[in-house]
């Protein structure tokens, strides 16, 4: 089925966009919450007009959001877990906790499904993604340490890297050596 979106819709387009979706994807969801309409002739006239107001939202949202981007690009969230010795976590770390964090933190309304990041089950520092609109996606740091221990000591454990000196052996020259 073909339809021509009327909203930008996540990992399928932007408005003003004709796209061939599956019949059930388009019937059941993308044209009932209205972010799509079929393309038929008459729908298709509309594209240029549907595009320029798209581009003035996007315009007008990107200016309300940078702001809200600058701060959650310089936001570290830290979470304290339990985790074995080789510092695999029991449990994980997943998008609702980080949500829950940075709502907390800034005060923000920001769903799980914006964030994007497989769940964290490793002690570290990992990163994640946190979709505001569909051009401003700011990247927030994630300290994830052992319960009782200091965050500091974590991260400079995380920052430094071990200097692993690499040997080489070369098994001919060892050969005509010993003979």
């Amino acid at each position: 089925m073909k339809v021509l979106l009327l909203k930008d819709v996540y990992k399928l387009g932007r408005a003003g966009d004709v796209k061939k979706v599956a019949n059930g994807y388009g019937r059941n969801f993308l044209i009932p919450q209205g972010l799509a309409t079929l393309a038929t002739p008459g729908s298709l006239k509309q594209i240029e007009m549907i595009q320029k107001r798209a581009a003035e939202q996007r315009a007008i949202l990107n200016n309300e959001m940078s702001g809200v981007a600058e701060k959650l690009a310089q936001l570290t969230v830290t979470f304290a877990s339990k985790a074995g010795e080789t510092g695999k976590l029991y449990g994980s770390i997943t998008t609702q906790m980080i949500a829950d964090a940075i709502n907390e933190k800034l005060g923000l309304n920001i769903d799980r499904r914006d964030v994007e990041t497989q769940p964290i089950r490793l002690l570290g520092e990992h990163k994640a993604l946190v979709r505001l609109t569909v051009d401003l996606v700011p990247e927030i740091k994630i300290l994830v340490h052992r319960e009782g221990e200091a965050v500091s000591s974590l991260y400079e454990a995380v920052t430094e890297v071990p200097v692993v000196e690499e040997v080489v052996v070369d098994e001919e020259a060892e050969v005509a050596s010993e003979e």
